[in-house]
């Protein structure tokens, strides 16, 4: 086998024994350090890294849904033929999925590639900055597989791919997430006019480690989170060390962190992924694939797939006039006559011109919605959510894989509200309650008079919808199990999600979750 063929197997078997199951043990002591620099960059390495975020957190079938669907917030509708999947978006929304659940599948092992591509970088000795970037996406990686499967596979830099990789569960693995990001923290930059958010930085790092000492006791017992005084001090104090840099101010426009030049117009983003046209490698998809491509009916600008929408339930948590419930939105709405936000009601042209859907009817989105629909009207109900606004200024930016607008993973609004539910977890409600308010006037939302748990989260729900959280952000106010619109029962074994059955034939040290 050629080294170049070599090196390819190396990069796709990943963590389990689905490639390249037949090579020679001794496979990687014939690829000399002189021969792999020869052919390889750690740069490219690095680069081919941050390329895996794509996958499990934009795709519209990965991560993002597990986190989406089964919550209180989304849901992908059976339309007559369309969006049927053999019941797969209708098992997420009422939690009946199994172990052979496409989309559980796809996530768990997009997660895991990530996080081999970030320990490959390893291999090839980077400088520190490189090996710090590679390892804050490595903890990424095991962070979001942990937060869905309660167990991670793992690999050190080295280990022999034909050996099984250990497996770290629970508070184990929370606590070497932590250990790696305090680790790392010191050989990152600051993000900077000259280190933008899509570079892993000190302060992405901070945001990470914030969330994993609130996520601690969730990790290590879903069904009945703790949180130590010793781990919300923690939140806080990293918090503090944020918000006095003075980098970030929350924004203007809340769309403005979303939109397709937010990595000029946001001043809250921390840590995204760069998306665009000017990319040397094509992605397989963008912001477009996960919000408005799968919302948008077929006949407005730009055409969707009709599919997305949340409930009315989630929409009634929005006062009026929250900015975040969205509106008309410069370069968007001008242009295609599509608002940002939430879309409900009677939906224009750019000339103000009434569009109606494939069977003549009016395009009046509906608040009523069922996981099948059937009728006539089938394609307008559902309130469909627009949280990045379509890219109409980039050449096919609206449709393809050219959107401009950088995917969010951490921005400076959930600094501010988990150091508000830190305080409010240690009895400081009045101090949390002074974060949320300075929160929700700039959103134009009415200032609050009192705060507890249940408004703590109904406000992050409001702040970070369709944000890739809410499942995350539901286990750790013990709320996942709760019956909401459409989700008529639960079973405790779906606060961890079953581990593919592929998986769990490679690899005898994962064990199968309970209940499944």
């Amino acid at each position: 086998m050629h080294l170049y063929k070599k090196i390819a197997c190396l990069l796709l078997a990943g963590y389990g024994f689905a490639s390249c199951t037949k090579l020679d043990e001794k496979l990687g002591s014939t690829i000399t350090k002189r021969q792999a620099d020869s052919v390889i960059q750690v740069s490219s390495l690095l680069k081919s890294a941050y390329d895996a975020l794509q996958l499990p957190y934009q795709d519209q079938s990965n991560f993002w849904a597990l986190q989406e669907m089964p919550s209180d917030e989304a849901v992908a509708p059976t339309r007559g033929g369309d969006w049927d999947d053999n019941g797969a978006w209708r098992s997420l929304k009422t939690h009946t999925w199994n172990a052979e659940h496409g989309t559980i599948g796809a996530a768990f092992s997009n997660l895991l590639l990530l996080q081999f591509s970030a320990t490959n970088v390893l291999n090839f000795n980077p400088n520190a900055r490189q090996a710090a970037e590679a390892r804050f996406l490595r903890a990424l990686s095991m962070y979001s597989v942990l937060d869905g499967w309660g167990q991670v596979p793992f690999r050190e830099p080295g280990d022999n791919l034909l050996i099984a990789p250990k497996v770290l569960k629970g508070a184990a693995a929370s606590d070497f997430i932590i250990s790696e990001l305090t680790a790392i923290i010191n050989d990152l930059p600051e993000h900077s006019a000259t280190v933008p958010a899509f570079v892993a930085s000190k302060d992405a790092a901070r945001t990470l480690l914030m969330k994993c000492y609130l996520q601690k006791g969730a990790f290590a017992n879903p069904a009945a989170p703790t949180f130590a005084a010793a781990d919300m001090q923690q939140v806080i104090t990293l918090a503090n060390t944020i918000i006095s840099s003075g980098r970030y101010t929350l924004a203007t426009n809340y769309f403005d962190n979303f939109t397709q030049n937010n990595n000029v117009l946001s001043t809250e983003n921390i840590f995204t992924q760069e998306n665009g046209p000017g990319l040397s490698t094509v992605r397989p998809g963008n912001a477009a694939f996960c919000h408005w491509a799968p919302t948008l009916h077929y006949y407005q600008t730009p055409g969707g797939w009709n599919g997305f929408a949340t409930v009315s339930d989630f929409y009634d948590k929005f006062e009026a006039v929250d900015s975040r419930r969205g509106g008309p939105y410069t370069g968007v709405t001008n242009l295609t006559g599509t608002n940002v936000g939430f879309l409900v009601g009677q939906q224009y042209n750019k000339d103000g011109v009434a569009l109606k859907d494939r069977n003549g009817n009016n395009l009046i989105f509906t608040r009523e919605l069922a996981l099948s629909e059937s009728g006539n009207d089938l394609e307008v109900k559902g309130i469909r959510v627009v949280k990045y606004p379509p890219d109409m200024i980039t050449p096919g930016g609206s449709n393809s894989n050219n959107g401009n607008n950088d995917y969010v993973f951490l921005r400076y609004a959930d600094v501010l509200l988990m150091k508000a539910e830190a305080m409010l977890r240690t009895n400081d409600p009045a101090g949390a309650l002074l974060i949320v308010n300075d929160l929700r006037v700039k959103r134009k939302a009415t200032p609050l008079g009192t705060v507890d748990l249940n408004v703590m989260l109904d406000e992050r729900g409001r702040e970070f919808y369709w944000e890739g959280w809410r499942r995350h952000d539901l286990i750790r106010f013990n709320k996942y199990l709760a019956l909401w619109q459409l989700k008529p029962a639960d079973d405790p074994k779906n606060l961890l999600f079953p581990i593919p059955v592929n998986d769990l034939a490679v690899n005898p040290n994962l064990s199968q979750n309970p209940g499944y």
